[in-house]
């Protein structure tokens, strides 16, 4: 094959806003920058002062995984991001996981590949587990899980997190990681920073956020093997620029822990808690076990699965800010079921699937099933249920470069939450398109580069 046939000028054709949102996400950060400071602390005293109405066994459906439970901003004011300690620490039950779940920064499902992905993005395997806040502050550190659940409670080697380390006493001295704890190997991978030593990160950029935490967590003996006193090990996880080296060694690179996909974050991104569009997800067979959504026994269901919120006007809705609406349930079941707003219901699409126009849904066919698992905290998400029933002509996928092809041959379809599952099910965004469009004339102006990890 010849050099100019490797690859031929490729834009996949968006289904989605997915784009326009990232830019505008971009605009917001720069216009309003919160009190980091306070944000930190409040989020610190809450994980340590909390008490956890949550069992620890509370989980999520298997192949269901924490950051497809998506944020929304509307509600109770019971639910704000700057609730108070003293007010946080009243809730109860799901109040607590809805509280808890929005403090995290969680990624959409990439239901469309992003403009300049290899100069503005990095890409990482993620892992497999838990995902949870880990915070370290006078003489001790405590793990949550999105629930609000208590992990672990135990001494480690983050500043502030024992009692044998320097200033363990000072309350101006904490830690806040988001982490991924494995269970296999008793390790928190850290993929996030959000504040060190007190130091507030949230309106730092996530190439700033990843140099620190590479840099500190070293410095700080944290990686350091386990030991009788400091039994758990904290790890980073490499982080690669997007570029065509970067990508292939995320997607196929050994790691120590299991896979679950690659999550892709703007170089430009703020931490914001709930969903965001400038962090995203992508699965394929090849980096997760679970890509199509199962139910409660681990099966793959006939049909694709949603889970909508129900409004007081009887309207069902997604778990995006705002959210998308996908209609109306009929008045008798609500009244059989003895269903309330605010109510979490599992649905079927039926034969007649989405319909779509300029990338907004039009009509659903929607089965009821009945209440979701109580564990969930917010409804999917319309990229997660999208992503997944999307159908794209396979004509328009680009073959890559030989010796790609042939270490990725098996790729079969991948995941975005509702449209992602839809894509699963039908035709994928492959990574074969990732690559292809970094490579192409709409990734601007530079070409890919020997591959370069942060840290």
């Amino acid at each position: 094959m010849a050099p100019h046939d490797l690859r031929r000028p490729f834009k996949r054709a968006a289904i989605s806003d997915q784009q326009k949102r990232r830019e505008l996400s971009l605009l917001r950060q720069a216009q309003n920058r919160s009190d980091a400071q306070q944000q930190a602390r409040c989020l610190a005293s809450s994980i340590l002062s909390l008490q956890s109405s949550a069992p620890e066994s509370e989980t999520e459906q298997p192949g269901i995984e924490i950051e497809t439970v998506l944020e929304t901003e509307h509600g109770s004011e019971a639910f704000s991001k700057d609730l108070d300690v003293g007010r946080a620490s009243k809730l109860r039950g799901p109040e607590v996981r809805k509280w808890f779940a929005r403090q995290l920064m969680l990624p959409e499902w990439m239901i469309d590949v992003p403009d300049r992905l290899s100069q503005d993005w990095y890409v990482f395997a993620r892992p497999a587990g838990k995902r949870c806040f880990v915070v370290s502050s006078n003489g001790t550190t405590v793990s949550r899980q999105r629930n609000g659940s208590i992990l672990h409670n135990f001494p480690s080697a983050l500043p502030a997190g024992s009692k044998t380390r320097d200033g363990s006493g000072s309350a101006q001295s904490y830690c806040i990681l988001d982490c991924i704890f494995h269970e296999s190997n008793q390790t928190y991978y850290v993929i996030d920073m959000v504040c060190w030593n007190g130091y507030s990160l949230y309106d730092c950029t996530a190439e700033f956020r990843f140099y620190w935490l590479n840099s500190k967590l070293e410095e700080s003996g944290a990686c350091n093997a386990p030991s009788h006193y400091l039994k758990f090990r904290f790890s980073a996880v490499p982080v690669y620029n997007c570029d065509q080296s970067g990508l292939y060694a995320a997607y196929t690179g050994a790691v120590p822990y299991v896979k679950d996909g690659l999550l892709f974050y703007n170089k430009h991104a703020h931490y914001q808690t709930g969903n965001t569009p400038l962090v995203l997800v992508w699965k394929d067979e090849n980096c997760s076990q679970y890509v199509i959504d199962t139910d409660g026994k681990g099966e793959i269901p006939s049909q694709q699965q949603v889970v909508l919120e129900l409004q007081g006007d009887r309207k069902l809705v997604t778990g995006d800010d705002p959210p998308v609406f996908f209609g109306c349930l009929d008045g008798d079941i609500i009244e059989k079921s003895g269903l309330q707003s605010g109510n979490l219901l599992r649905f079927a699409i039926g034969g007649g699937g989405l319909s779509f126009v300029d990338g907004k849904l039009e009509k659903a066919d929607l089965i009821y099933l009945g209440k979701s698992n109580r564990a969930r905290a917010f409804a999917d998400s319309y990229s997660k249920i999208t992503d997944s029933h999307s159908v794209i002509s396979q004509s328009k996928l680009l073959r890559v470069h030989n010796l790609l092809m042939h270490r990725i041959i098996n790729i079969l379809e991948s995941a975005l939450q509702v449209i992602f599952q839809l894509m699963v099910r039908n035709s994928p965004l492959k990574v074969d398109d990732l690559l292809a469009s970094i490579n192409s004339p709409y990734d601007q102006e530079k070409t890919p580069s020997d591959i370069e990890m942060v840290g």
